[in-house]
């Protein structure tokens, strides 16, 4: 909160005491004050189609400030945004992870990843703080779980490659991609990693239309086939 600096003006008729207000400069969030506090969200607000946006407040580590802005259609975790994070590699690797493993499991109850500990205990814990929030604001607004009764799910095509056969599982919410699941892929370290990447840029693009994951380009080429057939199949 900004101090009045007080400035005095010398006049005909005396001293007079004028106060000089500095304008906020915007809002600024809530940090943290230790390396692990309890969450709690900063900010909701509603979007289109009865979709909840929760933007939760910031949790400073010992490794970097975390904070998630959260997107639910009714109780449903359609998508995950990293708005502060560690500036470091392992978390930069670790984030796509945790968001589609998010993803998937619908809840904060997923695996830590291994050598970002850290910054993967404070992204728990700031997804529970807006799953928290979001209950409260469905149970105020019953409505809002409409969308999920419109929800589909879509199987792509299954393509056999020559590092193994690869196929996804597609769930929408009218025409929002909502969630990517791998019905089959190959066996094979690269395309472990590689798919929560294509599943990330998969959530962000709303489309097939991404780049191939340098690496894995022959999964990521099926990868992007199968999805296409099965967003052409949506009813």
């Amino acid at each position: 909160m900004k101090r009045a600096i007080p400035v005095v003006v010398l006049s005909i008729a005396g001293l007079v005491p004028v106060w000089l207000y500095q304008p906020s400069s915007g809002t600024s969030t809530v940090q943290a004050t230790t390396p692990a506090p309890s969450t709690s969200s900063s900010s909701s607000s509603s979007g289109p189609s009865g979709t909840n946006v929760v933007t939760t407040t910031t949790i400073d580590t010992e490794k970097g400030p975390v904070q998630l802005q959260v997107t639910f259609a009714g109780t449903k975790i359609t998508a995950v945004k990293m708005l502060k994070q560690p500036d470091h590699p392992q978390t930069t690797a670790a984030v796509p992870k945790l968001v589609a493993e998010t993803l998937q499991a619908q809840s904060a109850d997923i695996d830590t990843v291994s050598g970002a500990t850290i910054t993967s205990e404070a992204y728990k814990k700031s997804l529970q703080a807006a799953i928290d929030d979001n209950a409260k604001t469905a149970s105020a607004s019953p409505s809002t779980s409409a969308s999920e009764a419109s929800s589909q799910t879509v199987d792509g095509s299954a393509l056999s490659t020559e590092k193994g056969p690869v196929q996804v599982q597609v769930t929408f919410a009218g025409t929002k991609i909502t969630a990517v699941k791998m019905l089959q892929q190959p066996n094979h370290p690269q395309t472990t990693a590689a798919v929560p990447v294509l599943v990330a840029e998969t959530l962000k693009a709303q489309s097939a239309d991404i780049d191939t994951v340098s690496g894995a380009t022959i999964t990521s080429e099926a990868y992007k086939e199968s999805l296409q057939a099965a967003i052409d199949a949506r009813g």
